[in-house]
């Protein structure tokens, strides 16, 4: 998982630089600024001196010998507990400096810390009373510097108030970054161009390390001011896939950089000192990345979840990315959530609901008699109020479920010490009793529980954990009874998180972290109100002058864990389960036959129909023009095809409806109603009569076998625009701002020779309605309107669902997908919008720099017609264009494709229709 790999990456950068030395052996907020190779002389001029060779290190609030002999300790003095410091043997005040050539340095103290004896990681030995150590440096010409620097240092730390040891030390690092710079030896190549150069931290977990940043035509490159862990960082920028702004103690001063397309774990994390530098760098690598790279949003990820291109999981990991979670900060570490009740039984049945934990509820909320408690002491709180004093994610309940793998990082968190061995992560069943039972615990769980590396689960470090008040050792993790082994426990909880019940629910639980529900009355109302220092935009920062106040509050902000950056302000949309993919790799084979809706070794007809569509849409890129004639003598407005595909129906702006036979490829009929526009047409069950629509107001039935006009439905006070039909019942949309629903009984099916019309519906807009579909079963109509509205109505009552401004400009098209979960929307700003049908949620928008006029759609794949007249083929789960067809010489106006998706036929507003056929 993205820590483990974090921890991997570090301890191969230890391996190139040979060293024991962590940053990790730091306090927090401490930088480590410079070594020198020296000797710890012990006894000094006594029987028993002795050397020990190896490396001094100058931190900004202490010192650390690193002996090269692992069989010693690291040294750690903490320079606030320093008494004295100078060059060894001088008298008097430790700023003179004798004119001699001693190399030694003497440090008077009261405490210091022992480290990694044996190179064993372990809780820090502390030896306390006052000593001295004397430190011999190979170059001793540069002693005094070294001396003054430890005696600003210990200055700074020695101040009384926090802030002022913050602000002393700040400036110190400030000026050893101004008087260095980007090594420009260290390019790649001698014809690098120089873009850009800061100043910048590097940020690892619990850790921040001072250098420089350096951007040129082809690499990014990171400086350590210490040459630690190796010299220089560098990235090709040619590699990068993704950059995220990232808000680093609430700043917007953070930028990760990714060289893989879905990995949690990023290649390098920088903080700024000045947000313009950060966006200049970003802006920069941004633009590069934009001939490369699309740009993916949570909306876009959402698409792909819906609709079974994403697992869980990886959703999970796109949602933390997206909001600024990051395995690099451990205050914002990844969050996942508990998704298994059950840690008792024997075997794990994850078919039965009560398994599963209740994802509509935080945490906190999940036992109702602590919930009772929480509510009453929230109502008895003075503002802000908050129901939970602590919170479901912060370093140190990373660090919890993690100190087997990463003991450093809990050592470096806790001052060089492990906690409680009674507090420890000894049990799956016991930690999650103790969230659902304890007074303050309401922790979720980390993404390494839905991964592959067991390790975190089992002590195979051999780690000294301490010893349980029942006499036990702290050893591995307590599986439930269910688990086999470790390795079992992970699978089991992959395939729950995978597992249908998740599925549906699991868009409750991201309305709580990363939706609607994490803020103001609907977190009120979901029992979801954490402390207000935990959510973005809770504090400002900047707004704090007194400086001890602005350290403690970072602190406690970082230390107490953050809120992530909310992603959605409305309900999230469900998961499409019925045909989703099982992504888990034991779930599938366990399947019943009886869940199958067809006996083994046979196909229903729609089984085959759905394959034949599949098998057309996954060639869509493979359309060829076939045949193309010009009928018309303005732009073709619809085409409307007959069941046996031999006879063509078009609609012009010249006014005429006309007739083609397919077969004899001639016009056979030319009908006008009126010298007005005709603007699209369709054929009624049967084939028997046409209707189209004019511009006149009026909608023209057409009997084809009478070859006569059959009927007017004069139902408009402007132009209608668009009509569909189904099931005796005509939609009509108008500029006149309505779409009517009309009742109608086709004359061949009655004994009078007109059509009975009744209208059953009025669904009324704000301005004109350009566009209308029906979903499937013609439960939805959706609209489009001139100023760029998608409408969504619910037929069976006549109501609005959701009104979603989502174009700039006029909606050119508009279509529910084959499963009526998502509609697509075209624009004259040449957007492609996909909409939730359920919550109304713009999950999805993708460019063009052109309008789409029209389009046919399979839920993934995109084919529209462009007002260059070019047929674009468009992957919406990928977010890009996939093909361009050149088709005719202005504007693809109407398309038309058969139920096998295996035939298309395209107007234009050249006047022609275009036959194509899928070659494959």
């Amino acid at each position: 998982m993205a820590f483990i790999r974090k921890k991997r990456r570090e301890q191969q950068l230890q391996l190139y630089s040979k060293e024991r030395f962590s940053l990790l052996l730091l306090n927090l907020e401490e930088y480590y600024f410079e070594q020198h190779t020296a000797n710890h002389i012990q006894n000094k001029g006594g029987q028993n001196e002795r050397k020990i060779r190896g490396s001094l290190k100058i931190c900004s609030k202490s010192v650390i010998f690193e002996p090269d002999a692992i069989s010693q300790p690291i040294i750690k003095i903490p320079l606030r507990d320093c008494i004295k410091i100078g060059k060894h043997g001088e008298n008097g005040s430790n700023r003179y400096f004798a004119k001699t050539k001693s190399g030694e340095i003497s440090l008077i103290f009261s405490q210091v810390y022992f480290i990694k004896e044996h190179n064993i990681v372990a809780p820090y030995k502390i030896e306390r009373g006052e000593m001295e150590y004397v430190f011999e440096l190979d170059v001793s010409g540069k002693v005094e510097d070294v001396v003054e620097t430890l005696l600003q240092l210990h200055r700074a730390s020695c101040l009384d108030k926090l802030g002022d040891q913050t602000a002393m030390i700040t400036a110190i690092l400030q000026s050893r970054l101004a008087r260095t710079s980007f090594d420009k030896n260290r390019f790649q190549s001698v014809s690098e161009k120089l873009h850009m150069e800061c100043k910048a931290e590097m940020v690892t977990p619990l850790v921040t390390n001072p250098g420089h940043v350096c951007i040129t035509d082809t690499n990014l490159y990171f400086q350590p001011l210490n040459g630690h862990p190796k010299p220089v960082v560098q990235i090709t920028l040619q590699d990068v896939r993704r950059i995220y702004k990232r808000r680093h103690g609430l700043m917007p001063l953070g930028l990760e950089v990714f060289c893989t397309e879905d990995d949690l774990c990023s290649d390098i994390y920088l903080k700024f000192y000045e947000p313009q530098d950060r966006d200049d760098l970003y802006f920069y690598i941004a633009t590069y990345l934009e001939h490369h790279v699309a740009e993916r949003t949570a909306e876009s990820y959402t698409l792909q979840w819906q609709r079974g291109h994403l697992s869980n999981y990886q959703y999970l990991l796109h949602l933390n990315n997206l909001a600024d979670r990051s395995c690099n900060d451990l205050s914002q570490y990844p969050v996942f959530p508990w998704v298994i009740d059950d840690y008792c039984s024997a075997e794990l049945d994850l078919s039965n609901p009560g398994t599963f934990r209740d994802l509509s509820r935080p945490v906190g909320a999940l036992n109702k008699e602590r919930l009772e408690r929480l509510l009453t002491r929230y109502q008895e709180m003075p503002e802000p109020k908050f129901m939970y004093g602590s919170h479901y994610s912060s370093p140190g309940y990373v660090l919890f479920y993690l100190v087997r793998i990463a003991p450093e990082y809990m050592l470096c968190l806790q001052n060089g010490r492990f906690d409680n061995a009674d507090r420890m992560f000894n049990s799956i069943a016991e930690t999650w009793k103790n969230c659902l039972d304890g007074a303050t615990d309401f922790k979720e769980l980390i993404p390494e529980f839905y991964g592959d590396d067991v390790s975190f689960l089992v002590n195979s470090l051999k780690l000294d954990l301490g010893k349980r008040q029942g006499g036990q050792m702290v050893d591995d993790v307590e599986l439930p009874p269910w688990a086999r082994s470790p390795e079992d426990f992970l699978q089991k909880s992959k395939d729950a998180l995978e597992s249908n019940y998740v599925s549906e629910h699991l868009h409750e639980w991201i309305d709580l972290i990363f939706g609607y529900k994490q803020k103001g009355s609907d977190a009120i109302g979901a029992h979801n109100v954490f402390h207000p220092l935990t959510y973005e935009g809770g504090v400002d920062l900047n707004s704090i002058e007194d400086p001890d106040e602005k350290v403690a509050m970072l602190t406690q902000i970082l230390e107490f864990g953050q809120t992530p950056k909310q992603l959605f302000v409305t309900p999230h949309p469900r998961r499409i389960t019925p045909k989703f993919k099982n992504f888990s790799q034991t779930c599938s084979h366990n399947a019943p036959l009886a869940d199958s809706p067809v006996s083994p070794g046979e196909e229903s007809f729609e089984d085959l129909t759905e394959e034949s569509k599949s098998l057309a849409w996954n060639n869509i890129t493979k359309l060829q023009l076939h045949e193309q004639y010009k009928i018309h003598k303005e732009a073709v407005t619809g085409i409307a095809v007959s069941c046996n595909g031999s006879s063509v129906f078009t609609t012009s702006q010249d006014s005429t409806l006309k007739m083609f036979s397919k077969e004899s490829k001639m016009l056979q009929r030319s009908i006008s109603f009126s010298n007005m526009a005709l603007s699209s047409c369709l054929l009624l069950p049967g084939d028997a009569t046409v209707i189209s629509s004019s511009w006149d107001n009026n909608v023209y039935f057409y009997s084809i076998a009478f070859a006569r006009r059959q009927d007017t439905l004069m139902g408009h006070d402007d132009a209608v625009s668009k009509i569909c039909w189904h099931d005796n019942r005509l939609y009509s949309a108008s500029w006149d701002s309505t779409v009517k629903v009309w009742s109608g009984v086709p004359a061949e099916m009655t004994c009078t020779r007109r059509q009975r019309f009744d209208m059953l519906a009025e669904l009324e807009h704000d301005v004109s309605v350009d566009t209308i579909s029906l979903n499937a079963a013609s439960t939805l109509l959706v609209s489009g309107t001139k100023e760029g509205t998608v409408n969504i109505w619910d037929l069976t009552t006549a109501t609005i669902l959701h009104q979603i401004p989502c174009h700039s400009g006029t909606v050119c098209d508009t279509a529910f997908s084959p499963d009526s979960r998502h509609v697509l929307s075209t624009g004259e700003d040449g957007c492609l919008n996909v909409i939730d049908v359920q919550t109304g949620m713009l999950i999805s928008s993708l460019t063009s720099d052109e309008p789409q006029r029209c389009f046919i759609w399979d839920g993934n794949s995109v084919l529209s017609g462009s007002q260059s007249g070019e047929l674009l083929v468009w992957d919406l789960l990928g977010g890009k264009i996939s093909e361009r067809i050149q088709g005719h010489t202005g504007a693809v106006t109407c398309i038309w494709m058969n139920e096998q998706c295996s035939s298309i036929i395209t107007g234009g507003e050249d006047r022609q229709i275009m036959f194509w056929k899928l070659q494959y």
